[in-house]
């Protein structure tokens, strides 16, 4: 059974895992997670599996390079910030 997480839901999973990780130990751990995006989701594997072959340190720098990775569609409207308003 898969789990689904929302990009802002992200952090604390990453969390749970020990570091430093590598991107193909991250495939693997995390092969039941789908990703949540604004405009559908997506197996968080494949993510991974974008990703340069690179060792993250922290949960923090997994994230970051996720987020870098995420289409912009996913993240929601172009130029729309949660903090507007």
């Amino acid at each position: 059974m898969s789990r689904e997480v929302k990009l802002n839901e992200l952090t604390e999973l990453l969390e749970s895992a020990t570091y430093p990780l590598s991107v193909a130990a991250a495939e693997r751990e995390f092969d039941d997670v789908r990703l949540v995006y604004a405009d559908g989701s997506e197996p968080l594997d494949e993510v991974f599996a974008r990703l340069e072959d690179e060792e993250f340190t922290s949960a923090e720098e997994a994230q970051s390079s996720i987020f870098n990775t995420v289409p912009v569609e996913g993240v929601g409207e172009p130029g729309q910030s949660e903090g507007e308003g």
